[in-house]
């Protein structure tokens, strides 16, 4: 599942792999969406790990993004079936399937939260430096959008990137080689290029 997508991944198939017979996962998950949604509830509980362990040896706001951006992009990339089915909300669960268990806007919208935080505190940091007066999470500058607005464009970006990374498609346009050593440059090293520059151009270029 984590490698293959959700188009590999049923009932029978999870029931085969398992060892047990195909009627044993429908006492648990009486739907596929319900089985679905519970496989993406424990790919967030991972990467909430992942988070937790990036953030331990950052220390300013502008360190935190970037670590939970590598964060981010690297669990996509060892994990791209779970990472394609975990924002696929519209699988997943929703007012259309309905289910008594929790609902993963409680694991993705805390996250978003904490990303929308950090965004509010990489301006403060660079109102420091530049001698502007604090500002309200709500009170942005005339050039800034929202914080939340920043925050979902951060995202989004990020994920375009491993998405666009685990397709191959960036590694095309950039003429970057497999991940062996054999390109003129390290791909990884690209990668991690490529976080920076959409850091910079969510949050401003870094003051150091």
């Amino acid at each position: 599942m984590t490698t293959e997508g959700t188009a590999s991944i049923g009932l029978r198939e999870i029931a085969r792999r398992a060892g047990v017979s195909h009627g044993a996962p429908r006492r648990y998950f009486p739907t596929h969406h319900a089985l679905l949604s519970a496989i993406a509830h424990r790919g967030f509980a991972d990467l909430r790990e992942r988070f937790t362990v990036a953030l331990a040896g950052a220390t300013s706001a502008r360190d935190q993004v970037r670590a939970l951006a590598r964060a981010y992009v690297g669990y996509a990339l060892e994990n791209r079936g779970m990472f394609e089915l975990m924002f696929r909300h519209d699988l997943l669960d929703s007012e259309r399937h309905p289910s008594d268990r929790p609902r993963l806007r409680e694991s993705t919208l805390p996250m978003f939260e904490v990303t929308v935080g950090l965004v509010v505190r990489c301006r403060e940091e660079r109102d420091a430096t530049t001698g502007a007066g604090p500002r309200s999470r709500d009170a942005d500058a005339d050039d800034d959008p929202p914080a939340a607005v920043s925050a979902a464009a951060l995202w989004a970006n990020l994920h375009g990137v491993a998405q666009l990374w685990n397709w191959g498609s960036l590694q095309l346009a950039l003429d970057v080689g497999p991940d062996d050593g054999t390109a003129g440059r390290e791909p990884l090293e690209e990668l991690d290029q490529i976080i920076a520059a959409v850091l910079d151009a969510h949050l401003g270029r870094a003051t150091r």
